[in-house]
């Protein structure tokens, strides 16, 4: 289904390049295999490297003797914490210039005490990789297990083992607003339960991979898949150079979602750089990186909701206790974007959330695509089903007696700038979902609904902000620089699409340089579904500089007022009469003979607060949100459990499309994201081991588990972005796996409260069910 066909929205603006499926600068190199990834990069007499990890998750470090392994021919470098007394990582939110970093940093190799499994003890460097990988087997351990602790709650009880701080919590935000008490007293029904969303992996077909050197400048050279170039400061301060002698050149990435958003193999590439004074490559094997990134937070949500018999909620109150693993990372911000979102696109006037974050001895947790909205809308969106069935109202039509509509204010207070368009998106996907598929014996059909708020730009208290450069050359072909990293979705070709429609140029015609710290103007992480929002609108700024002035020598050439001026195609013309034109590279050569400056470095800068109110997290958070909703029809075989997508309607105000092949691309990745995180993507811990180490254990969708996935696109031109543009990145993702589990709630009759639902989930629940022993966990 397109917009055309929903009678939606027919473009009252006309654009040459922008809203087109045009070709992306990326895809014909992805297309043909030309694209180099990071781990094509070799180099004459390079060393290989291996990763020594603790097996157990909590020790205390007896011995580490390396002599075996240093002796070991071709073995050129062995590495332990005793090497590198005194240094640690940076592990606060990254690329921050504005402001100071959380007093988070962390080990580089164990020093003493192990806290996580397959956490670092010694790096090596060898000649081969065989020898390298025989060196790691060389080296003689000794861990002293010592008591660990590996469930939030047990965490907090007094007397538990102590992982982080003084008390395990690393990390607390409230929301309160309204009365709480009057509203739950004004409510007919009270409803509660608790929610569990699990561990997951980023399961990119990458692995974390690098290549470090040091060049002719004594510079320390990084080749890396990474979504943060801004990494070069930490990582020099790691390893005791100024920021200007270590360099992060970033490669096309083969896919992030979050998980190379943190420093994985730079600093280890860094040290052994140094120490050999050698090239150096170390790829992550697929075991590697299971342990070897931060996984997406594992929370429990307990929703306590008021409602009236007219379908009104009156209160929600929201307990919110996540695993922030080892060590902290991101988990602050995570669970401030849970916090924050806990109420979803829905009007609540009398609210409390209290969310803690906890350390345990479980692998540490960070950023992952959605970044704690898509737990806070796996709830929000499952209690919402279940308040309607407790009064007895259609689900839609409780939705919409609750939604936020455009300026209204969101849980902290702050009225999103933009268009709120989640009523729109939720009827267009519901209907898209046409007439219900027959249940037939066993085989039960089921419908579910999900609508989210997802915010797009970082926290507006980090005080963003982000660069590029566009310039013009002689033959009228435009050049873009921005250290913007790509990850697979078409960041760079943005930025080119962007500077093509506004000075007048095809996108052929326009090269981007992008992702190296040293030589492209810094344009911040590529997380938070910011890229497009913040280096888009610095590429916008930058292009209309460079425009403004090809413009007023192009008015002079004819006689005309600037703005009479148009430019498309590589011509430029005047407006109303388009046979009084030249081409662009004759204009350009035109500004060129007078001196006119045909480039431009341009900064963005999102909107500056202060932190939210501590006690009541009132303020600004975000500059903005964006708004879509998820349809799902499913059949359930009652018999065996197996839960199978039979219908998937994703609808979604993106602002304005750049590329609407590219939107409906992260719209279907999104898709698929959120089906693995509904139905079987799940990293189990025993005892704070990984008993899911590969993808023989840990399942992620295929493409022969995919349904069919229609788009609906909807463009409000409301949003921050260049051209009105919003985020969706993430987006994409969040509604999926609530509407995945309403569905399966609908098919059989009883809901699953802990993803993902397997099928073993399900058909426990239809046997309890059947005892009269249905519930929620934990309740």
């Amino acid at each position: 289904m397109t917009l055309s066909d929903a009678n939606q929205t027919q473009p009252n603006l006309s654009f040459s390049q922008i809203g087109k499926p045009l070709t992306r600068t990326d895809s014909p190199g992805k297309a043909t295999g030309r694209t180099p990834y990071a781990g094509d990069y070799v180099m004459p007499g390079m060393l290989h490297a291996r990763v020594l990890r603790a097996d157990l998750a909590s020790a205390r470090l007896k011995r580490l003797d390396v002599s075996k392994a240093r002796a070991l021919p071709g073995v050129a470098c062995v590495l332990t914490a005793a090497d590198m007394p005194d240094r640690t990582i940076a592990t606060d939110i990254p690329g921050q210039t504005g402001r100071a970093r959380l007093k988070t940093d962390q080990q580089i190799l164990v020093k003493e005490r192990v806290r996580y499994f397959g956490e670092p003890l010694a790096l090596i460097a060898a000649e081969t990789p065989d020898i390298a990988e025989k060196a790691r087997r060389l080296i003689e351990v000794e861990l002293e297990p010592i008591p660990g602790v590996y469930d939030p709650e047990e965490a907090l009880k007094p007397g538990a083992p102590v992982v982080q701080g003084t008390d395990n919590v690393v990390a607390t935000h409230k929301i309160r607003k309204g009365d709480l008490e009057a509203g739950f007293a004004a409510a007919d029904r009270i409803i509660e339960h608790t929610y569990v969303t699990p561990f997951q992996e980023h399961a990119f077909l990458e692995p974390e991979v690098g290549l470090a050197w040091i060049d002719e400048n004594e510079v320390i050279t990084i080749r890396v898949c990474t979504q943060v170039i801004e990494h070069f400061r930490a990582v020099a301060d790691a390893v005791g150079v100024p920021h200007n002698k270590l360099r992060i050149m970033g490669a096309l990435v083969g896919g992030g979602f979050g998980g190379k958003e943190d420093v994985t193999v730079e600093t280890y590439l860094a040290i052994l750089a140094q120490k050999t004074r050698r090239p150096v490559r170390l790829e992550f094997s697929r075991e590697d990186s299971f342990v070897g990134h931060g996984k997406r937070h594992p929370i429990r949500l307990k929703y306590r909701t008021g409602v009236t018999r007219d379908g009104k909620i009156t209160a929600l109150d929201v307990q919110i206790l996540a695993d922030a693993g080892a060590y902290v990372y991101l988990s602050p911000y995570v669970l401030l974007y849970c916090a924050v979102n806990a109420p979803g696109p829905y009007r609540v006037d009398n609210l409390n959330v209290f969310a803690r974050a906890v350390a345990t001895n479980n692998m540490f947790s960070s950023a992952f695509r959605g970044f704690g909205g898509i737990q806070a809308a796996a709830a929000y969106e499952q209690q919402m089903d279940e308040c309607a069935n407790a009064i007895g109202m259609d689900r839609m039509e409780f939705r919409r007696r609750n939604y936020l509509q455009t300026g209204e204010p969101i849980s902290t207070g702050f009225v999103p700038p933009s268009a709120i368009w989640t009523e729109k998106c939720a009827d267009l996907a519901w209907r898209a979902l046409g007439e219900p598929t027959p249940s037939t014996g066993p085989i039960r059909i089921g419908r579910g609904i999900g609508a989210c708020q997802q915010s797009y730009g970082r926290l507006t208290f980090l005080h963003d902000t982000s660069e590029a450069w566009v310039g013009i050359e002689m033959d009228g072909t435009v050049t873009v620089r921005s250290g913007v990293t790509d990850i697979g979705a078409g960041q760079a070709s943005s930025l080119a699409q962007i500077a093509a429609e506004i000075i007048g140029v095809t996108l052929p015609n326009v090269t981007v340089y992008n992702s190296d710290s040293q030589v492209t103007p810094l344009a911040g992480t590529t997380t938070a579904s910011r890229a497009l929002y913040m280096t888009g609108n610095a590429a916008r700024l930058a292009a209309q500089a460079v425009r403004d002035r090809l413009a007023g020598v192009a008015a002079e050439l004819f006689g005309v007022e600037p703005a009479q001026v148009a430019m498309e195609y590589n011509r430029v013309f005047v407006a109303d009469d388009p046979d009084r034109n030249m081409g662009i590279a004759d204009l350009v050569k035109v500004c060129a003979s007078r001196g006119v400056h045909r480039s431009e470095l341009a900064i963005f800068r999102a909107p500056f607060t202060d932190v939210l109110d501590p006690e009541t997290g009132q303020g600004q958070a975000h500059p903005d949100y964006a708004y879509g909703a998820h349809a799902i029809e499913v059949a359930v075989d009652t018999e065996t459990g197996e839960v199978t997508v039979l219908k998937s309607i994703a609808a979604h105000d993106v602002g304005q499309c750049i590329n609407r092949a590219a939107v409906d691309g992260q719209i279907h990745g999104g898709t698929q994201n959120g089906l693995g995180y509904a139905l079987s993507e799940e990293m189990l811990y025993k005892e704070g081991r990984l008993v899911t180490p590969s993808f023989s254990e840990y399942l992620t969708p295929t493409s022969m588990d995919m349904p069919n996935v229609e788009t609906i696109i909807l463009e409000s031109r409301s949003g921050l972005g260049p051209f009105g543009s919003k985020g969706i990145g993430e987006p994409s993702m969040t509604p999926v796996a609530p509407a995945v589990a309403n569905a399966i709630a609908d098919a059989i009759g009883v809901r699953i409260f802990e993803m993902p639902i397997t099928p073993e989930r399900v058909w426990r629940a239809l046997q309890e069910a059947r005892a009269g022993g249905a519930g929620s966990p934990g309740e």
